[in-house]
């Protein structure tokens, strides 16, 4: 008999340590989600502020516009992506080289804010490139074929004289390459163009084989359209005199004709040292760009590009989508229009740039040697930028020439 009360009261007490555990459980499990609710949010965002004047340093240190930008956390508030996206002109043998590109974009700032990807090809992108795309983007990936007329010979050219040039030029840098004078017209006059482009506003260009170096705190698109900003570079080049001849010339004759698209308060001293009369050779590299597709649409443009291209210099010559974008952005545009992105730390190979300023080194977490910055370097033309635009360079600049 005693043997039977101990077994019940063993039994009782343990049927009442396990309720007592499972109310503990469970109470701590509904303590723990209330605490994640109240604390996740999906990372940082950038909204453009009238009542509190706190500036983001990195933008408003460089404009001296009075550009604002504050923190606030996503849970806070109800934040809608500007109509942009993220576009990469590519191949399918371009698949691993792009995807370290695009996972540097990824995690230090597109996770944030999940914008889309539309990838471009004058092939159809098989099916490895596509399913690897589409795990890897955070937004929607999309994929176009380019159209046949937009990467080939337009009726005009001849191909005999375009093969010759080739020849001409094999001694130059793509002097000889068929593909890369497609590529640099497809750039110039008709990405902005593709049916799957046309559904937005805003592009970041990424390229195989780049990097960013520091993470991009802020949304930049909604930048670019709340500061009314229309082209955003990160890298600055002079090019090659062999490869654009006759450029200059051709945009001059095309000033002439159409006089009235020339914008008061440009950016012609930054393309040119003598008043219009001789290039300089600078121009923004391409190959980081972020703009406004609406000014490619544009008339201004439009008429230009469609100059050029009658000229027959992407073929003749080697004009470049770097040079034509940036003398039409810097003739084109009002100069407070063009942005530099200091602190958008970046690389394509050979050229760095890496912010020389510690604060923002650390703020935005780069990951790079300031010693291997291009920006201050005698090859680069971000010092005359920033002389044309009356800006003050960094502290310390002129101990990173050469």
């Amino acid at each position: 008999m005693l043997k039977i009360q101990s077994t019940s009261s063993n039994l009782f007490r343990l049927k009442l340590n396990e309720r007592i555990i499972r109310i503990a459980v469970f109470s701590a499990g509904i303590i723990g989600l209330i605490f994640l609710l109240s604390n996740t949010t999906s990372g940082p965002t950038y909204v453009r502020s009238v009542k509190k004047p706190t500036t983001h340093p990195a933008s408003n240190a460089q404009s001296g516009t009075g550009d604002h930008l504050i923190n606030i956390p996503l849970a806070e508030t109800t934040y809608v992506r500007e109509n942009a996206t993220f576009v990469s002109l590519a191949r399918n043998e371009d698949l691993w080289e792009l995807v370290h590109a695009i996972r540097s974009v990824e995690d230090r700032f597109n996770r944030q804010y999940k914008y889309d990807w539309v990838f471009l090809n004058n092939e159809e992108f098989n099916h490895e490139f596509k399913t690897v795309m589409t795990t890897l983007v955070s937004g929607e990936a999309k994929f176009g074929l380019i159209p046949k007329d937009h990467w080939s010979y337009p009726s005009w050219i001849s191909t005999e004289k375009a093969a010759k040039t080739r020849e001409d030029m094999k001694n130059i840098i793509y002097g000889s390459s068929e593909p890369y004078r497609h590529m640099c017209r497809y750039e110039s006059g008709f990405f902005y163009r593709h049916p799957l482009m046309l559904d937005y506003k805003y592009y970041w260009r990424v390229e195989p084989s780049t990097k960013l170096h520091c993470d991009v705190k802020y949304d930049v698109f909604k930048f670019m359209k709340d500061n009314n900003k229309d082209y955003g570079f990160t890298i600055t080049i002079h090019e090659f005199e062999e490869t654009i001849k006759t450029l200059w010339k051709t945009t001059q004759d095309f000033i002439k004709e159409f006089p009235q698209y020339i914008a008061k308060d440009n950016l012609e001293k930054f393309v040119s040292n003598d008043g219009g009369k001789t290039y300089n050779l600078c121009h923004f590299w391409t190959n980081f760009e972020v703009g406004n597709m609406d000014f490619w649409r544009g008339e201004a443009y439009s008429k230009y590009f469609e100059y050029l291209d009658k000229n027959g210099g992407f073929f003749y010559e080697r004009w470049g989508d770097a040079p034509v974008h940036s003398i039409a952005a810097s003739l084109f545009l009002p100069q407070d229009r063009i942005h530099f992105f200091k602190e958008i730390g970046y690389f394509h190979g050979p050229y760095h740039n890496c912010p020389i300023e510690d604060d923002v080194r650390d703020e935005n977490k780069c990951m790079c040697n300031p010693n291997d910055d291009f920006t201050w370097k005698d090859y680069s033309c971000t010092r005359l930028y920033y002389d044309v635009k009356g800006l003050q360079k960094p502290k310390g600049w002129d101990k990173h020439t050469g």
